[in-house]
């Protein structure tokens, strides 16, 4: 159709509307062959919550874990039947909804994101059983009941919902302040549609709690600083192989027996869950007031690509803290990096930026305006910058 209505207009634009433009196993939706070609990223979520238009989310580590060990994955996702099989039993269910009671104080609208169906109802029972009005919410709800129970909940007769991969997008209720989070993931954009439905302000709420029992928060880190999936290779590489220590056979990295000699391969051992950071905004940093700043041009060590490097000085005792922008990178990154850069020049007072020598730009941002502070955390082995502060702010 496109296509079509190129041919009468071949001035013809089209422009998609997303909150997450990417996809697990595809990459960002502008990855070729895609529709799109651009990304325009006119504001973060960090500009829209300091502006009013969207609430804060807060995080707690929860006591209760779901544990998914041995759980397989068919597409890059977790395979639903296994999921349910792992997370749905009644302690879990229970300790949950006992932990999710005791967090919650007087939050008023709670919303539950199950691993299935048949988790979503006996959730909905657990919350039920410990006198919560609570109600499920499925794909299998006829329309005129599910359009009740919304109806009830957003008119505070239902206190909870609990649901499995309905209210994931095109649900919206301003009021939800608690969202619990019993639906593990490794899909970025399902992570944040789910935190999404707590992202609205609403008169009275002053945040939505994440009570993320899943791991979802530690898998992906906050909703702020997502890192795009990648995409899906073109099938061409080889097969993952092992071989049996007894008989050198290529084995099936699936393989728990050697086809050749029926010797045993060790059980791999469990990746233990590495909990990026609990502060599913990552907004909280430390505060650093500023001396100065130092940019320069830099070669990255793993991709061999020149990028703009900028360390933050502060008092003596201060870290020196380096901030890097990939700015000649392809796609996605390049292109938020550059935009970073420009949104800071501006600030900086830089004119005329040299953005085909990175050399000349260094030096030019250099001599800009420092910030007056900075807001910073430690990721891994680098530093993320959450805030820059000049004195127009």
């Amino acid at each position: 159709m496109l296509t079509q209505l190129k041919l009468i207009n071949p001035m013809l634009r089209v422009i998609g509307l997303t909150a997450t433009p990417y996809r697990l196993w595809h990459g960002m939706i502008t990855d070729a062959p895609a529709l799109f070609d651009a990304l325009i990223e006119p504001v973060t979520i960090e500009q829209l919550i300091a502006q009013g238009y969207l609430s804060t989310l807060r995080s707690k580590v929860t006591q209760s874990k779901l544990n998914v060990d041995g759980v397989h994955k068919r597409g890059g996702e977790y395979i639903e039947a296994e999921l349910q099989a792992a997370v749905d039993t009644d302690h879990n269910n229970h300790a949950v909804v006992r932990e999710a009671i005791s967090r919650a104080a007087d939050r008023k609208a709670w919303l539950f994101f199950c691993s299935g169906v048949k988790h979503a109802e006996r959730v909905c029972e657990a919350l039920q059983e410990h006198g919560i009005k609570a109600a499920c919410v499925t794909g299998e709800t006829p329309k005129l009941i599910r359009e009740k129970m919304l109806a009830d909940f957003k008119a505070g007769k239902l206190q909870a919902l609990t649901n499995a991969n309905v209210l994931t997008t095109g649900f919206d209720h301003s009021a939800i302040d608690l969202i619990a989070m019993m639906r593990p993931t490794m899909s970025p954009g399902l992570y944040v549609q789910m935190a999404g439905r707590g992202l609205r302000p609403s008169p009275g709420k002053a945040d939505c709690l994440v009570l993320d029992f899943a791991g979802v928060v530690g898998t992906h880190g906050p909703i702020t600083n997502i890192t795009p999936p990648q995409k899906a290779g073109d099938g061409n590489g080889e097969a993952p192989v092992k071989v049996c220590d007894n008989c050198n056979e290529l084995c099936a990295i699936s393989a728990k027996f050697c086809p050749a000699c029926n010797h045993p391969f060790p059980e791999p051992e469990s990746k233990k869950l590495k909990l990026h950071t609990d502060d599913i905004m990552g907004l909280e940093g430390i505060d650093m007031p500023l001396t100065g700043w130092k940019w320069r041009e830099h070669i990255s060590a793993t991709s061999g690509k020149a990028m703009l490097a900028v360390s933050y000085y502060g008092r003596l005792s201060d870290p020196a803290v380096t901030e890097y922008f990939p700015v000649l990178h392809e796609g996605y990154a390049g292109q938020k990096a550059m935009k970073q850069v420009y949104e800071i020049a501006v600030h900086a007072k830089i004119v005329g930026m040299d953005v085909n020598n990175l050399s000349s730009l260094a030096a030019q941002l250099s001599k800009g305006n420092c910030p007056k502070l900075i807001s910073y955390k430690k990721d891994g082995k680098f530093y993320r910058i959450n805030n820059r502060e000049w004195h127009e702010n």
